[in-house]
């Protein structure tokens, strides 16, 4: 692991594996998660990097093992992407490809909806649908929701499988509040002029973000690939990393 502070000072922990020699892969993680829980622990990574690609995994700031700054002011609209375009331009990434999961992938989007980086070559949405780019906003105040809760939610609810989730991952509520603040939506135009070649992936059970068949629809080059499970487990099962190093070497 090595550490990348971005241009307000805030530190953000960059995993990595595979070797360096290899095509890099920079992987996205999502919410109340970090790299270690989304692609590490349940093995994608590895099946990434053991068919050939350099992974790049930084956790979010409020994330992992990166810095939680409480201060709203070091969260302005999009500063997730900021982030990712501070730590391109850092490693000089510019023939590479950009994945990520549900807040990861949203923020992919967000990189391509900017333009401010050098285009990837291949772009991986997963745990995304049309309406979690295009209308976050319900999905936000979710979360938010159970943030600011001071109780705990009747098990079997969405709501306490999340702050169990949040609790699981020791994250700073205050600070992850802000990021969910600094959300910005994607209009459908602007996705239909996001033309890098496009896997769409998620659990077949998953329509918490939305449809991921109707975002691929949307996307000019994009393949939508359905995986067994709902928002949560799909990651955790080998078909995940296996479908996406499938899609990789086409």
């Amino acid at each position: 692991m090595r550490h990348f502070k971005t241009p307000d000072g805030t530190r953000l922990a960059v995993h990595e594996m595979g070797d360096a020699k290899d095509r890099p892969l920079l992987l996205l993680h999502g919410l109340f998660s970090s790299a270690a829980m989304n692609w590490v622990k349940f093995g994608t990574a590895a099946e990434l990097a053991g068919r050939g690609h350099y992974l790049i995994m930084p956790d979010f700031r409020a994330h992992g093992d990166s810095d939680a700054p409480e201060d709203a002011g070091l969260y302005p609209p999009d500063v997730l992407a900021s982030d990712i375009e501070a730590l391109i331009e850092h490693l000089e990434l510019s023939d590479y490809d950009l994945g990520g999961y549900s807040l990861g992938a949203r923020t992919v989007v967000r990189l391509l909806a900017r333009g401010r980086i050098p285009a990837p070559g291949r772009v991986i949405l997963a745990g995304m649908g049309l309406a979690g780019l295009t209308s976050g906003g319900a999905r936000g105040e979710f979360f938010l929701r159970v943030i600011e809760a001071t109780e705990r939610f009747p098990a079997g609810t969405a709501e306490h499988a999340a702050q169990a989730f949040m609790r699981q991952n020791n994250i700073n509520g205050a600070a992850v509040a802000h990021v969910l603040r600094a959300q910005l939506s994607t209009p459908e135009a602007v996705l239909a002029g996001l033309t890098p070649r496009t896997l769409v992936i998620a659990g077949a059970e998953d329509f918490d973000n939305g449809s991921a068949a109707d975002l691929a629809t949307v996307l000019p080059n994009a393949s939508h690939v359905s995986i067994p499970g709902n928002h949560m487990s799909a990651v955790t099962k080998p078909d995940f990393g296996t479908a996406m190093g499938a899609w990789l070497a086409h």
